[in-house]
């Protein structure tokens, strides 16, 4: 975790670019941006204008090519692959479209699964009762994604993203295989984790109606990311 005076992403200059048939295209172009502890983020533009990059530099899945950038006041741009790896699996959590949910694990090995892979040797059978608890599901510990809806299996995810209790959590277009009855009451329940938890979340979408959801909302064209109040 932080001090609280410290942003949890500093972006300081940040440009990437990538190779297109010969032509050298700017996915992000000399980005400045300070998340806060707590903070609700969206992020709206259209396909190609950089949304995806953004969200994987600040994962640490894509270093940038110029610039710098800081999680919990760590230099993470410079850091080697294996520093990166273990700090996903303590600092950040992720939530996707599809789920990505394993079909043949229960919805509690599910959220077991970070724990697992991190290798710990402690038991955290009450902090997954209670995750599983805080999103309504600790009624189907044992039941499997094939068993339940879109919705419930997006609930799932955020209990998994959480259940190393990360500073930050990324969503790539979380409500976009949901119908909007279901996408809203996804958007409402991050939103109470932001809070509560005091958890940054960043979501990218298409989605203008998405954009309201969030304390702090940016557009991204060219790889230039603008904040809007």
């Amino acid at each position: 975790m932080t001090d609280n005076d410290s942003p949890v992403i500093k972006f300081s200059n940040v440009s990437k670019y990538y190779l297109a048939g010969g032509t050298q295209v700017t996915a992000l172009s000399r980005v400045n941006m300070q998340l806060n502890a707590g903070d609700f983020v969206t992020v709206m533009g259209p396909s190609g204008g950089g949304k995806t990059t953004l969200l994987n530099c600040i994962g640490g899945l894509d270093q940038p090519d110029e610039g710098e950038i800081y999680l919990n006041s760590r230099l993470i741009s410079k850091m080697s692959d294996r520093e990166l790896t273990g700090l996903r699996r303590k600092e950040i959590g992720f939530v996707f479209q599809f789920f990505n949910l394993m079909p043949t694990l229960t919805l509690w090995e599910n959220v077991e699964l970070p724990l697992l892979l991190s290798h710990s040797s402690k038991t955290y059978d009450q902090r997954i009762h209670t995750l599983l608890d805080y999103v309504g599901l600790n009624d189907r510990t044992h039941s499997f994604p094939a068993e339940l809806s879109g919705g419930e299996m997006q609930r799932v995810a955020i209990a998994r993203a959480l259940v190393h209790q990360p500073s930050i959590i990324l969503a790539d277009e979380p409500t976009g295989n949901l119908d909007s009855e279901n996408g809203v009451k996804i958007l409402e329940l991050m939103k109470k984790v932001s809070a509560e938890f005091q958890t940054t979340i960043v979501v990218v979408t298409h989605n203008p109606q998405i954009a309201v959801y969030g304390n702090v909302h940016f557009e991204i064209h060219d790889g230039k990311l603008i904040r809007k109040e």
